[in-house]
């Protein structure tokens, strides 16, 4: 609402909102609805609409049908719940809205529709709109082609301040991010310089805008990779950054909304794929069943790994059978080891991701985190060991063994936490997907087998 403070809708205010809108839906209040989706952000009422039952959802859209918000409603929407909507809108109103979006949002909805449905709507869509949100469907949707806006606003450097202000207001409405001014030269529109809104308004009418320009502009191309331009717009704190072609033409521009969608997407599919869940951001609106599928065969990992443990165990009985007490520790061993590995691996993981790391250092990398399991194995292998001996003092030997082998195994473990990683990235393979499938299972196997080679040598078993 204007003139007040929007706090962020979060706990008991959300959870308030969200009964209020199922009571009213309950008690059929159309019009006290519909004053409540005239007040509230279309962001908050996506996260009301994403807890809502599905007979609800229909109902409720039906009444923000009827507001200005609808357009920025539905591009908040999860795009499962949103193809759900959209499926039983007529082409000629589903038109209407996309008609009202932003041409980066329009062509994200326009993608994420059916073939068939994608197609009437651009039938029915006006020409200029349609050749605008085309020209973004032919780049890929995680590049910077795929994110930008075309409705930035450029300005000829050849322009007095005079004339820009003119077009500023006469254009204003129309573009996104106008605090950002981008220079262009020649018929192609080059991008030659970049100026703030607040820089312009403090020349005199006549001085001519090269002459203002910082001609030190950052830019990305088409087919930068999202994360880049992520990156891009984080390291400068940029409200939004230009992209140009291959010749350095403006073709549009990044703005933050959707650089920080991108780091959201891309954390939330890190941590999906480090817990072994695949990395579908939507998984918890997926039926029970393809739910299940999805994470099968991450989990497929950790039972082929479970299944190795087993046979190492068994090939160990006979040791079992003369010292019983060896396995009691081998769940606080492999579980020391696997954790240290994590953790390793989860830091090399965020940092790879966020840039902090440079994986040409990897000798370094590994020392470093082979010096930070030496430590903590020593530490928590000597309690472990002290331990043991305080109740059995007559069996220092197992004491030592249990020491050395929780030593070894964080040892070893922060190291192959932060050799995998490093390692898939230099091969061009998702770093993410190492920490929970590959490194966790690995070091269970190697902590066990570990544990019962020094156990055996040291009790001469």
């Amino acid at each position: 609402m204007k003139g007040k403070l929007r706090k962020e809708l979060i706990g008991n205010e959300g959870m308030v909102l969200l009964d209020t809108v199922r009571r009213l839906v309950r008690r059929n209040a159309v019009d006290n609805l519909l004053k409540l989706c005239n007040k509230i952000h279309p962001a908050d009422m996506a996260w009301v609409f994403r807890h809502l039952a599905h007979n609800d959802r229909k109902f409720v859209f039906n009444i923000v049908a009827q507001t200005d918000m609808v357009a920025e409603f539905l591009s908040e929407l999860d795009r499962a719940i949103m193809l759900e909507i959209v499926a039983d809108l007529t082409p000629q109103f589903l038109t209407t809205i996309i008609n009202d979006m932003a041409s980066d949002d329009a062509a994200d909805i326009m993608e994420a529709l059916p073939e068939e449905q994608a197609e009437e709507v651009r039938r029915l869509m006006a020409r200029e709109d349609r050749e605008e949100v085309d020209e973004l469907l032919q780049y890929q949707t995680d590049t910077a082609g795929g994110l930008m806006s075309t409705d930035c606003m450029a300005l000829d450097e050849n322009m007095s301040v005079a004339d820009a202000i003119k077009k500023i207001q006469e254009r204003s409405a129309e573009m996104e991010m106008v605090f950002y001014l981008y220079i262009t030269h020649g018929e192609e529109g080059q991008l030659s310089g970049v100026l703030s809104l607040r820089e312009l308004l403090m020349h005199p009418p006549y001085r001519q805008l090269r002459n203002i320009m910082n001609p030190s502009v950052v830019a990305v191309n088409l087919d930068t990779d999202q994360s880049e331009v992520a990156h891009v717009v984080s390291q400068y704190n940029f409200l939004a950054v230009p992209v140009v072609d291959s010749a350095y033409r403006l073709e549009g521009i990044v703005t933050v909304d959707d650089v920080i969608d991108v780091i959201r997407e891309e954390a939330t599919e890190e941590f999906l794929q480090m817990a072994g869940a695949g990395k579908d951001r939507e998984i918890l609106l997926k039926p029970v069943l393809k739910n299940a599928m999805l994470r099968a065969p991450w989990l497929f990992a950790t039972w082929f790994g479970g299944l190795l443990n087993v046979f190492i165990i068994s090939s160990f009985q006979t040791e079992i059978e003369k010292v019983v007490a060896l396995a009691a520790f081998i769940p606080i061993i492999a579980g020391m080891g696997g954790n240290i590995a994590n953790q390793s691996s989860t830091i090399i993981v965020r940092g790879i991701a966020t840039g902090r790391i440079n994986i040409q250092e990897v000798t370094s990398l590994v020392f470093k985190e082979l010096r930070v399991g030496l430590i903590l194995g020593s530490f928590f292998g000597f309690l472990l060991g002290v331990f043991y001996f305080v109740g059995h003092t007559d069996m220092a030997n197992l004491a030592i063994s249990i020491g050395i082998a929780s030593l070894s195994s964080m040892t070893i473990a922060a190291t192959i936490g932060t050799i995998v990683p490093v390692t898939l990235r230099r091969l061009g393979v998702d770093a993410a997907i190492a920490t929970v499938p590959f490194v966790s299972t690995s070091m269970d196997i190697i902590s066990v087998t570990t544990y019962f080679f020094i156990a055996k040598y040291m009790l001469g078993l």
